[in-house]
């Protein structure tokens, strides 16, 4: 998979992308990065990529030229692309008016073979960006960042740890939280014992299947405990259900 970036800050991209798995992912041919720097497509002498916005207000606005020259020079089929049918490279803005991005959305787009992400900053983009350039908004959340570089990373992590081959443990992704619907179980290693505190038995024992169970149990409780609205949508069995039945009112007063 290839990631293409458009941004005011490419240099702020390089310490993430070039450390642990994104960096072995990379090495690997498994996905690539490049980050274009938006300034380099403006005509001046000053690389102006904003200007203030009309009919007055607080902020600046990034001017449609260099993005839509930036986005447009390296990503041929711009025009090409809808969500609906996807022949061509999805073109994402990063925006607080976005979809909400959640693990569902990371496998769906970790299906293309390549993705372009561009990066709003100070009071967003002109709106023909977004009306006419642009076939897909993100958000990572109901807050406000001072620009999509940090929320593109997130984007950019999420999907690629979901392509073949990128994580040592092959179904390492798909135990991981939400990528179920539910959270996932608890994790120990060694030592056995530290400061008098031990590790479930079960785990020792050596039983796969019981162990197996004893996780799907303690990620439908820590699921029940910490995440309730996460179960009306899960995909649960009967004896999952009929656990959850049992164990509500435990769960209850515990946070009580």
């Amino acid at each position: 998979m290839r990631f293409d970036i458009f941004t005011l800050l490419p240099d702020t991209f390089a310490p993430y992308l070039q450390a642990s798995i994104l960096q072995k992912a990379s090495e690997r041919g498994l996905v690539e990065f490049r980050v274009h720097n938006i300034r380099d497509y403006t005509h001046d002498r000053h690389h102006t990529t904003d200007d203030t916005p009309y009919g007055g207000g607080g902020g600046m606005v990034m001017k449609p030229e260099p993005v839509f020259e930036a986005v447009e020079s390296v990503v041929e089929n711009t025009h090409k692309f809808s969500m609906d049918s996807a022949p061509g490279c999805p073109v994402i803005l990063m925006t607080p008016q976005g979809r909400v991005f959640n693990q569902k959305m990371a496998l769906e787009l970790s299906a293309h073979p390549r993705i372009a992400l561009l990066c709003g900053r100070y009071e967003g983009v002109d709106e023909r960006i977004r009306e006419h350039l642009v076939t897909d908004e993100i958000s990572i959340g109901d807050f406000v960042l001072t620009g999509g570089e940090l929320p593109a990373l997130i984007v950019i992590d999420a999907i690629t740890r979901l392509l073949p081959g990128v994580l040592g443990d092959p179904d390492g992704a798909m135990d991981d939280s939400h990528a179920s619907g539910l959270l996932e179980y608890p994790h120990y290693t060694r030592p056995p014992e530290f400061r008098g505190w031990g590790i479930p038995e079960i785990l020792m024992s050596g039983d796969h299947g019981k162990i197996d169970k004893w996780r799907r149990e303690q990620s439908l409780l820590r699921t029940l405990r910490k995440r309730p609205d996460l179960l009306d949508s899960a995909p649960l069995t009967r004896a999952d259900q009929k656990f959850l039945d049992e164990h509500r009112p435990a769960a209850h007063m515990k946070e009580e």
